[in-house]
């Protein structure tokens, strides 16, 4: 039974998170937004003191249950393995625990965190990793694609042959969670007294924990999946408290039927880290989106323009996991990952689709990190997130001789006027002045300018963000 609710809770958990990643509608993530607030990595760069301690005091008392029902790329590689399984039943034997590369990944992890090196951070962290593979079929840099590739590739091929090998081996998170899990209250026991050494189990531990020569199990990398209870056809195998006596648990198992600790331990875990997030309330909203155009490209920007509410570049790239949750639920495709080596994956505003309404805060409702803070429609209209710039040479009045207004006409604030312009060949034309000091670099002017393939005016994005 153990079996049967990890597996029913890690498929509501796994199909929620792929619909939250994905964005399939804005209503429906805010009802689910709780599920990116619970990872814990996210939990971790947001500060969110009360999250970090229900998942610790979680593996404490069941385990790393964590990285059986919540983490999405955990799940996922329990489909691999599975197809594996199909070709070759009791495929799996027991290895040592390979400790010196586990924990040597995990302190990398926590340097690279502590001294703000977040690309590394991003690669290895699982639900950032999981956020890439969802995001594959819409990634058009040719470097974000690879590594999104890589990210699936990688877990899946060595899940496949050898079940949770990534997991267990290079996942920071579930080292971290090792930790904890090697002293937790709930644990797979085996009772010796029914065990005959058949080694079904350890052939069916995709996790390599149990040695069934010793009868002994390694509780750091046990992440609770319940398959060696079900294998196990002597009742052998016991999902029980530490303190109680085998005997004492193995007669209780087999008389208690719908009532078993199996099944009480995993509910309880699931409702505590269900109990601990808050519901967002949904609201509707219309968006009845914008044309696409394919053939304009992006200018090449000296400073990458953030989203409304990520404060400054070094906020944005402090506090971001790149899960492409923002990506994922920009309903004006403006947000896009960014194919820059020291900030890759992170999501940068890019004008060639849309640009960003002032009415939308959809990004900054859905950050669990604290990357993007919460703003206001009132408060995103006067936050200064880039600036215009005017390219001459792109100009079409000044290249063609022909009249355009496009991008004073649609500026929202107000921020560029034309002026006469004399041109290098004598000509009097009209072109556009940029007030930066009205500007707020939501990248209208830049979406709309009919030049092609570069605009006429695009927008530099701020260090600091400023409200005017």
């Amino acid at each position: 039974m153990l079996r049967k609710i990890r597996i029913s809770l890690a498929a509501v958990c796994f199909v929620l998170v792929t619909l939250l990643l994905t964005g399939i509608n804005w209503q429906l993530t805010q009802h689910i937004g709780w599920l990116a607030r619970i990872q814990f990595l996210p939990a971790l760069l947001a500060l969110d003191y009360t999250m970090l301690l229900v998942l610790v005091v979680i593996t404490l008392l069941f385990g790393r249950i964590y990285c059986s029902v919540i983490c999405p790329l955990g799940i996922l590689q329990d489909l691999f393995g599975w197809a594996g399984r199909q070709q070759k039943k009791n495929r799996y034997r027991f290895s040592p625990e390979k400790r010196w590369l586990r924990y040597s990944v995990l302190v990398v992890f926590l340097a690279c965190l502590i001294f703000g090196w977040m690309p590394v951070v991003r690669l290895l962290e699982p639900y950032s990793a999981y956020g890439r593979i969802v995001q594959l079929p819409w990634l058009r840099s040719v470097l974000t694609a690879v590594v999104a590739v890589l990210t699936l590739v990688i877990p899946a091929v060595l899940a496949w042959f050898n079940g949770r090998t990534y997991c267990n081996t290079v996942c920071p998170v579930g080292s971290l969670l090792s930790l904890f899990a090697r002293v937790s209250l709930l644990r797979v026991q085996v009772d010796e007294s029914k065990c005959n050494k058949c080694s079904l189990c350890e052939r069916n531990c995709k996790a390599a924990a149990i040695d069934s020569k010793t009868g002994k199990i390694d509780y750091t990398r046990c992440v609770v999946c319940g398959d060696c209870i079900d294998k196990c056809k002597h009742d052998a195998l016991h999902y029980k408290p530490i303190h109680l006596k085998k005997s004492e648990t193995s007669e209780s198992s087999s008389s208690e039927g719908p009532a078993s600790p199996e099944r009480r331990a995993m509910l309880t875990g699931a409702g505590l880290v269900v109990a601990s997030a808050a519901l967002a309330q949904a609201k509707i909203k219309v968006d009845g989106g914008l044309a696409e155009i394919e053939d304009k490209k992006a200018p090449r920007r000296q400073t990458p323009v953030t989203p409304p509410g990520s404060i400054s570049t070094f906020n944005m790239n402090r506090h971001c996991t790149a899960c492409q949750l923002c990506v994922s639920a920009c309903p004006n495709h403006v947000l896009r990952p960014s194919s820059d080596p020291m900030h890759l994956m992170q999501p940068v505003l890019s004008f060639e689709r849309g640009y960003c309404r002032p009415e939308c805060t959809h990004c900054s409702q859905v950050c669990p990190t604290g990357a993007i803070k919460p703003v206001t429609k009132e408060e995103k209209t006067a936050i200064h997130i880039g600036h215009a710039v005017w390219i001459e040479a792109n100009c079409i009045p000044v290249s063609k001789g022909d009249v355009c207004t496009a991008c004073s006409r649609h500026c929202p604030t107000g921020a560029i006027r034309l002026v006469d312009y004399t041109t290098k060949d004598g000509r009097e034309v009209h072109v556009p002045a940029i007030d930066n000091e009205r500007c707020i670099g939501c990248g209208e002017c830049e979406y709309l300018c009919p030049a092609r393939p570069f605009s006429a005016i695009y927008v530099e994005g701020n260090l600091m963000h400023h409200i005017s």
